[in-house]
């Protein structure tokens, strides 16, 4: 059994029962627009969340346990958001495009070697220009507690170097559900350039 299906069998400790605040701010300040994919869904609180808000939502989890807890948090909720089991590093069969991207908290669990491949498959779901926010561990979180992988901002810049212009990396916090912890992180906003030879001017 994959590992998230094994947590998502539980409470994992990444689950707060609700969005995380920095995408609320985010939809609330309009920086969410159109037509929206979260790629590491999870059990579904950010697109339920934006698709309250009026978005036209799909979610996209690696876990087929975090994908049906989402689909009942939406029959439950009344609210309607196309969740699917689909792998961010494969992601050919959706056949659908965005405006824009979220990733709270799936980016800093990939290794080195398959950060150029998320980017590029989340790179062709956007329309040109469309946006993508990132919400992932900062270096300068602790790592005493474990916990996944810490990110610097020039690991950001490196994987979105090409086909993508990095718009802002500015310092975020998680809300976390383990004690003492304090959620060090980073927000990153990128918008996918209409090709992918560099910068859009």
């Amino acid at each position: 059994m994959h590992f998230f299906d094994r947590a998502y069998e539980g409470s994992p400790l990444w689950e707060i029962g609700r969005p995380q605040p920095e995408f609320v701010r985010l939809e609330e300040e309009g920086s969410i627009v159109g037509r929206v994919v979260d790629v590491g869904c999870g059990t579904g609180e950010t697109a339920l969340y934006l698709a309250g808000r009026g978005h036209e939502v799909v979610g996209l989890d690696i876990s087929a346990n975090a994908v049906r807890r989402a689909q009942a948090k939406s029959h439950e909720r009344g609210i309607a958001v196309a969740f699917r089991v689909a792998n961010a590093l494969a992601l050919s069969d959706v056949a659908a495009t965005f405006d824009t991207a979220v990733d709270c908290g799936l980016f800093h669990v990939f290794l080195d070697e398959h950060r150029p491949l998320y980017a590029d498959n989340v790179r062709k779901l956007l329309v040109p220009g469309g946006r993508l926010f990132i919400l992932c561990f900062s270096e300068e979180e602790p790592t005493g507690w474990g916990g996944p992988r810490r990110v610097r901002p020039a690991e950001i810049r490196e994987t979105f170097r090409v086909g993508w212009s990095i718009r802002s990396i500015r310092p975020a916090r998680f809300e976390v559900t383990v004690p003492g912890v304090s959620g060090k992180a980073w927000l990153a906003e990128l918008r996918r350039t209409p090709d992918a030879r560099g910068p859009a001017r």
